[in-house]
C-alpha cells in the first residue's frame, strides 16, 4: 500500500492531468445523455400495463390519449377549428373531442346529455390529445400556445414536459447554494483559505466524470439527473475532508510533504474504505428493486461514490501537493472553536437521551410503516404550479377524468357490445368509443370508412376507449382498474390488454410494495456484513446499523404524524440512501473511540470521541441536510422535493443519534464494544468506577 501511495504521490502531475481531462470530456458527453421523465418506463417489461402498451403501440398508430386542453368561450363550429389545429401540432398523434362520438350537426338540446356534458359545457370545449412520447416538450409548448392565455392543459405528457423545461434550472439552483455552503462550511473547518476550494474542485471532478459517463446507460430518469449529482457532492464530501485532516496531522510529525501525504493516504485508507464501501452497498441495494427507476438512481449514485473514491485517493493528494506551498501562505487561525464542552455537555446528557432512544425504537418503527402513498406521478405538480392551476380549472369546469384503453381480439362485434354494455354500467366510467358504440353491433365493417375503422380496429384487435370520472390513481381509480380486467377476463379470459395512466399506477403500485422488504433487507445485510467484517465485533455492526435504522425510521414517521402522504418512491429509496450515507458518521466515531478507549477510562474516551470528530461529523452531515432541505423547498417538482426534504431531515435525524446518542451506547455498553481487546490504560478498572 505504501509503495502504491509513493507512486502517486511521485506521478502526481499526469494523474491530474488525466482527471482534468475526464472532468472535460464528461461535461461534453454528460449533454449527450438522454432523460426520461416518465416513470411508468420502468416498470418491469413483464407487467400487464406495460405488456399492453406495447402491443397498442404494434396494433395501431393513435397511443393512448396523454393531455386534456379545455378552450373557453368558444362555439360548436369554433372548437372545430380548434380540434384541427390542435391535431396539426408537432407531436400531436390524435385528437377526440365531442364530434367523434356524436353528430355535432344537430341542435344541442337532441344530443345525449352525459356525451355532450364530457366534451362541451358553459362554452368550453375539452379535447382529449395523444402527444407522441418524444416530442413532449415541443408538444405542449404548442398545445398551450393554440390554447391561449385563457385555456387549461393537463395531463401526464404535460406534467413530464413540465419536469423537462424546470427541473435542470431549479438543480442549477440548488448546486449553486449547496456549492456556496460547502464552502462556508469548510472555511471554518480548514486552516487555510485554499484548501476549501480544493476539496470542491475534488468533488467537482468526482461529479463531471460521474455524469459523463451515465452516458453508459443510454439513459437516465428525471431523478437520477436532478439528484444524482447533488447527492454525490454532499455524500463523499467527507472522505477529502477526512484526509485532508489527516494530512494536516502527518505534516506536524513528518517535515516532508510527500512522506506525510503517503503516511495520510495509508492511515486514512481503511476508515474511507469502509464509509465509502457502505455507501456503495447502500446504494447498490436498490439496484434489487423491480421497479427500475432504482436500479437508475442505484447504479448511477454507485458509480459516483467509486469515482469519488478514486478521486480522494488520487486526484486530491496529487492536487494538496501541488497547491501546498500556497495553501501554507493562505493560512489562518482556527475559526471554529474547539468542542472539548461539546463533548462534556454529551457526557452528561447521554444516559437519558440513551434512554429515549430505546424507548422511541418500537413506536418510529410502526409509524414510519403506516403512511399513506402516492404510487405515481400524478401529484407530482401541487395546487400552486401553473400545471395544478390548469388541472383544477379543467376539473372545476369538465370534473376528473382518466382515459384506458381496452384491446380484445377479433372482430366479434356480438361479444364485444356484451362487454362494452357491462362496461356501461360500471360506476364512474362516463364514455366508451368502440366500433359497436359507434356504428352498432349489427352494422357491417365495411360500412365504416378507413380512418375511423383503423383507430378502433387492427389486423387482430378492437379497440375500446374507456372514459372514467377518476383520478389517475387513489382507492376509486385502483378498484375501477380490477373491474375492468374482470369484465374483459370475463368476456376474453387471458387474451386482451388494458393500457392507460391510471392502469400503469396500479401496476406501479403492486411493483414497488413488494420492493420493500427484500431492498431494507439486503441493505441492511450487507452493511452489517461489511462492518463486520472490518470492524471484528459482532455487536457493533447490531448497534451501529440499529441506530441509524431508527434515524430512518423517525424521519419516515414525521409525515405519518403530520397526516402527510408521501411519494412511496421517495419512501423506498430513502432508506438505502440514509443508512449508506449516514452510517459513515457512525462509522467515524466509533472507531475514535476504540482508538481512544485504549489508552483512557470510559467517560473520558467518550468525550474526547464526540469533542475530536464532532467537526468532520458536522462538516459533511450539515452539507448534506442543507442540500438535502434546499431541494426539499426550491424543487417545484414535488417528487424531487419530497426526495430532497426527507433526505435533508434523515442527515438531521442521523446527526443527532450519532453525535447525542451513539457516544453513550458505545460507553454502556463498552465490554461489547471493546470485545477481548486489551486496554492500555492501567488505571481502566478506577476510571470505569467512576463512570
Amino acid at each position: 500500500m505504501r509503495g502504491f501511495y509513493r507512486a502517486v504521490v511521485r506521478r502526481r502531475a499526469l494523474i491530474l492531468t488525466l482527471f482534468l481531462l475526464a472532468a472535460a470530456a464528461g461535461l461534453v458527453l454528460r449533454q449527450l445523455v438522454y432523460v426520461n421523465y416518465d416513470v411508468n418506463d420502468y416498470l418491469p417489461e413483464g407487467t400487464a400495463s406495460t405488456v399492453s402498451v406495447h402491443v397498442l403501440e404494434r396494433e395501431f398508430d393513435g397511443g393512448i390519449p396523454n393531455v386534456r386542453v379545455m378552450v373557453r368561450d368558444v362555439t360548436i363550429p369554433e372548437a372545430l377549428e380548434y380540434k384541427a389545429r390542435l391535431a396539426a401540432a408537432p407531436g400531436v398523434q390524435a385528437v377526440t373531442w365531442l364530434d367523434d362520438g356524436t353528430d355535432v350537426t344537430v341542435p344541442l338540446s337532441a344530443m345525449d346529455a352525459d356525451t355532450l356534458d364530457a366534451y362541451y359545457r358553459d362554452g368550453a370545449a375539452l379535447f382529449t390529445v395523444t402527444v407522441s412520447e418524444t416530442d413532449y416538450v415541443q408538444a405542449i409548448e404548442a398545445i398551450r400556445d393554440i390554447a391561449g392565455p385563457d385555456g387549461a392543459v393537463t395531463g401526464s405528457a404535460a406534467s413530464q414536459a413540465d419536469s423537462a423545461t424546470s427541473t435542470m434550472g431549479e438543480v442549477r439552483l440548488i448546486g449553486a447554494f449547496g456549492v456556496a455552503f460547502a464552502l462556508v462550511v469548510l472555511a471554518l473547518t480548514t486552516t487555510s483559505w485554499l484548501e476549501p476550494i480544493l476539496v470542491l474542485v475534488g468533488l467537482g471532478v468526482a461529479v463531471f466524470i460521474n455524469s459523463g459517463t451515465n452516458l453508459i446507460f443510454g439513459e437516465i430518469s428525471f431523478v437520477t439527473n436532478a439528484a444524482g449529482s447533488i447527492l454525490q457532492m454532499a455524500v463523499s464530501l467527507d472522505y477529502s475532508v477526512f484526509l485532508l485532516h489527516r494530512f494536516e496531522e502527518c505534516r506536524a510529525a513528518i517535515p516532508d510533504r510527500n512522506e506525510a501525504m503517503v503516511d495520510a493516504l495509508c492511515k486514512s485508507t481503511a476508515s474511507i474504505l469502509s464509509s465509502g464501501l457502505t455507501t456503495v452497498i447502500g446504494f447498490l441495494a436498490l439496484v434489487l428493486m423491480r421497479f427500475g427507476l432504482g436500479a437508475d438512481l442505484g447504479l448511477a449514485l454507485a458509480k459516483g461514490i467509486v469515482i469519488s473514491l478514486l478521486t480522494a485517493f488520487l486526484f486530491v493528494p496529487s492536487m494538496l501537493l501541488l497547491a501546498c506551498p500556497l495553501c501554507d501562505r493562505l493560512r489562518h487561525r482556527r475559526l471554529v472553536p474547539r468542542f472539548d464542552g461539546f463533548g462534556r455537555f454529551v457526557g452528561r446528557v447521554t444516559a437519558p437521551l440513551a434512554l429515549v432512544f430505546v424507548l422511541v425504537i418500537a413506536p418510529a418503527y410502526m409509524a414510519s410503516n403506516a403512511n399513506d402513498f402516492y404510487y405515481g406521478s400524478a401529484q407530482m405538480y401541487g395546487p400552486d404550479s401553473a400545471y395544478g392551476r390548469d388541472t383544477a380549472a379543467i376539473e372545476e369546469t369538465f370534473g376528473r377524468s382518466d382515459t384506458y384503453v381496452l384491446m380484445v381480439p377479433g372482430r366479434d362485434t356480438a361479444v364485444q357490445a356484451a362487454l362494452s354494455r357491462e362496461l356501461h354500467g360500471l360506476d364512474h366510467v362516463t364514455g366508451v368509443i368502440s366500433y359497436v358504440d359507434m356504428a352498432g353491433a349489427e352494422v357491417p365493417l365495411s360500412y365504416l370508412d378507413g380512418d375511423t375503422l383503423s383507430q378502433l380496429m387492427s389486423g387482430d384487435y378492437s379497440r375500446l376507449v374507456l372514459t372514467a370520472d377518476v383520478p389517475a390513481e387513489g382507492e376509486e381509480a385502483f378498484t375501477l382498474v380490477e373491474q375492468v380486467r374482470a369484465a374483459a377476463e370475463k368476456y376474453y379470459p387471458g387474451t386482451y390488454y388494458l393500457a392507460g395512466a391510471g392502469v400503469s399506477t396500479y401496476d406501479l403500485m403492486d411493483t414497488v410494495t413488494s420492493d420493500l422488504v427484500k431492498v431494507n433487507l439486503v441493505a441492511i445485510g450487507a452493511v452489517f456484513l461489511v462492518l463486520l467484517l472490518t470492524m471484528r465485533n459482532l455487536w457493533l455492526p447490531v448497534l451501529l446499523v440499529l441506530s441509524i435504522e431508527t434515524a430512518i425510521w423517525l424521519n419516515l414517521a414525521v409525515p405519518y404524524f403530520a397526516g402527510t402522504p408521501i411519494f412511496y418512491i421517495t419512501y423506498l429509496i430513502i432508506s438505502s440512501i440514509q443508512l449508506g450515507a449516514t452510517v459513515d458518521y457512525a462509522i467515524l466515531l466509533t472507531n475514535v473511540y476504540r482508538e481512544n478507549r485504549g489508552t483512557l477510562g470510559r467517560r473520558e474516551a467518550m468525550e474526547k470521541t464526540v469533542a475530536g470528530t464532532a467537526v468532520s461529523i458536522l462538516t459533511s452531515g450539515s452539507v448534506l441536510a442543507v442540500v438535502g432541505l434546499l431541494m426539499g423547498y426550491l424543487s417545484s417538482n414535488r417528487l424531487l422535493a419530497q426526495l430532497g426534504l426527507l433526505l435533508g431531515r434523515g442527515a438531521l435525524f442521523s446527526l443527532g443519534i450519532v453525535l447525542f446518542v451513539l457516544p453513550g451506547l458505545l460507553c454502556l455498553t463498552d465490554r461489547l464494544v471493546m470485545g477481548r481487546r486489551q486496554i492500555s490504560n492501567g488505571n481502566k478498572e478506577k476510571e470505569g468506577a467512576k463512570t
